[in-house]
C-alpha cells in the first residue's frame, strides 16, 4: 500500500490553488463515497478565529473523563498529518494508524476520479469516511476557514454548532471586517440546531452572531446572558446555566482565556445532548485536558534542557493579532505571580499581522529573538520580523533557528532566570515540538 504522504502528493496535483472555499467539489466526493456524512455520530461543530481547538480539547476530555468516545478532527496538524483525525475509543481515543489514513486517502482518490478538489476537501472527505466506519458517541468537528463555504460544513443536522471568540483573520478569504469573517463563521448555524456562541471581543461581531441564528431558525446559546455564565471565585472555576451550578477546579491549560473556552466546551456538550455528565467527569476533563503548542510549558526534552537553571520555557502558535492579545495577558498573569525576564522567539508568516500581533508585548518583554519558520515558503525573513519588532518599540535582535536562539539566550546574565516564550506560528511550534522530541501522541 502507498503512504499517506505519497498519496498526499498526488492531491496537491488536483487544484490550482491550496484554498478555494466551496461545497461542491467535496459533495461530489462524498456522494461517490456514499455519503459517509450521513453516517456519523452526533456532530459538534466549532467554528472561529481562536479558542477552536483549546475548546474541542476541552470536550474531548470531558467526554472521556464520562466514558464516552470522541472522534475529533482539527486542523493544522503541528508535526505529522495523523494529528487531524483522532479516532474515539472507551477509554481514550488515538490519532489515526498510517495503514488507516493511506486506505482512507486510497478510496478517495479512486472515487474522485482525477477531479479538481483541494487538498483540504479531498482529506476532510477521507477523515469523515473513517468516522462514519467507526462507533462513536460523538464526533467533535473543527472549521478549517470559515466556516459557511468550509470543507466540513457539510453536516444538515449538526447535535451543536459553535463558534468561539472571532477576530480578524484571512482577510483575503473571510472579509476585512469581524462582521463579515462572523457572517462567514455564522454559516454553520443550522435550523432548529442549538448554536453556542461564546463571549465575543467585539460587539458588531457578537450582534452578527445573534441575529443570523435567530434569522435561521437555530436556537441561539449565548454565555454571559441568561443562558450560561462562567467566573472565577476564590481560585475556583464556577460555570452556571439555567439548570445547574458547577464549582469546578481551575482548568490546566494556561491563561484567563481558558475559563471562556472551558465555559463554553461545557455550554456545547449540554447544549448536544450530554447534560447527564456530571461533576466528577467536568472536574476530571478540566484537570487532564491536553492541547499541544498552545500556552504549553516544556519541561522536559532536547530544547528544555538548553535553558539556564530555573528558567522557563513556554511555547504557542498563535499568530494573529487577538491572538497576541490573548497570549499577552497570559504572560502579564504569569508576570504578577513571579516576575521575572519575559524573552521573545518568534517566526510568522508573512501573511499574518506581525505589528498587530506584536504591539501586544511592548512593554511586557524584555527583548525579542526573530527567527527563520524553516521549510514554509510563506515565512517572513526573521530580519523582517526583528525591524517591525524595533519599529513597534521592541528591543529585537535575528538568530539563524530556534537553537542558536536559546543558545544565545543561555550565555546572557539576567538579574533572574528568564520566562522565555516561543510564538508566532503553529508551523514554528510544531518544529519547536518536533526539535525538542514532544511531538503530540
Amino acid at each position: 500500500m502507498e503512504s499517506s504522504d505519497a498519496l498526499m502528493a498526488r492531491f496537491l496535483a488536483l487544484h490550482p490553488r491550496t484554498i478555494d472555499l466551496s461545497l461542491g467539489r467535496i459533495q461530489r466526493l462524498l456522494a461517490a463515497l456514499n455519503h459517509p456524512e450521513r453516517r456519523l455520530p452526533p456532530v459538534i461543530h466549532v467554528a472561529g478565529t481562536n479558542g477552536k481547538g483549546s475548546t474541542i480539547a476541552f470536550m474531548r476530555a470531558i467526554l472521556e473523563a464520562g466514558g464516552l468516545a470522541a472522534h475529533v478532527y482539527t486542523s493544522p496538524h503541528l508535526v505529522r498529518f495523523h494529528e487531524r483525525i483522532r479516532l474515539g475509543g472507551i477509554g481514550g481515543g488515538h490519532y489515526v494508524a498510517e495503514d488507516r489514513l493511506a486506505d482512507a486517502f486510497a478510496r478517495c482518490e479512486a472515487a474522485n476520479k482525477g477531479d479538481p478538489i483541494t487538498v483540504f476537501e479531498i482529506t476532510t472527505a477521507a477523515a469523515l469516511l473513517l468516522f462514519s466506519e467507526c462507533p462513536a458517541d460523538v464526533l467533535l468537528l473543527e472549521v478549517g476557514l470559515g466556516g459557511r463555504v468550509d470543507a466540513t460544513n457539510v453536516i444538515d443536522h449538526p447535535a451543536c454548532a459553535v463558534v468561539t471568540p472571532i477576530g480578524r483573520d484571512h482577510a483575503e478569504y473571510l472579509g476585512d471586517t469581524v462582521e463579515a469573517v462572523a457572517m462567514e463563521k455564522a454559516g454553520i448555524f443550522k435550523r432548529g440546531c442549538p448554536a453556542v456562541i461564546a463571549a465575543q471581543d467585539y460587539a458588531g461581531a457578537d450582534a452578527v452572531l445573534c441575529r443570523q441564528a435567530e434569522r435561521i431558525g437555530a436556537v441561539p446559546v449565548r454565555i454571559g446572558n441568561q443562558d450560561f455564565s462562567v467566573h472565577e471565585e476564590s481560585g475556583r472555576f464556577v460555570y452556571q446555566d439555567e439548570i445547574d451550578l458547577f464549582d469546578l477546579p481551575r482548568p490546566r491549560l494556561a491563561g484567563r482565556h481558558q475559563l471562556t473556552n472551558a465555559g463554553t466546551a461545557i455550554a456545547a456538550l449540554r447544549a448536544a445532548g450530554f447534560g447527564d455528565i456530571g461533576t466528577v467527569a467536568l472536574e476530571a476533563g478540566l484537570r487532564n485536558v491536553d492541547w499541544p503548542g498552545r500556552l504549553q510549558r516544556l519541561v522536559r526534552g532536547a530544547l528544555a534542557e538548553r535553558m539556564p537553571k530555573d528558567a522557563e520555557l513556554w511555547l504557542d502558535g498563535g499568530h494573529n493579532a487577538d491572538g497576541g492579545r490573548i497570549l499577552a495577558a497570559a504572560m502579564a498573569d504569569l508576570g504578577e505571580r513571579s516576575d521575572v525576564p519575559l524573552v521573545l522567539i518568534v517566526g510568522l508568516l508573512g501573511t499574518k499581522d506581525a505589528e498587530g500581533f506584536l504591539k501586544n508585548f511592548v512593554g511586557l518583554a524584555r527583548s525579542l529573538v526573530a527567527v527563520p519558520i524553516t521549510g514554509q515558503m510563506a515565512a517572513r525573513p526573521a530580519e523582517e520580523v526583528a525591524e517591525i519588532a524595533r519599529e513597534v518599540g521592541l528591543s529585537a535582535e535575528v538568530a539563524p533557528s530556534v537553537e542558536a536562539a536559546l543558545a544565545a539566550l543561555a550565555d546572557t546574565v539576567f538579574e533572574r532566570p528568564p520566562r522565555v516564550l516561543i510564538c508566532g506560528s503553529l508551523y514554528l511550534a510544531g518544529a519547536v515540538l518536533e526539535a525538542n522530541g514532544t511531538i503530540p501522541v
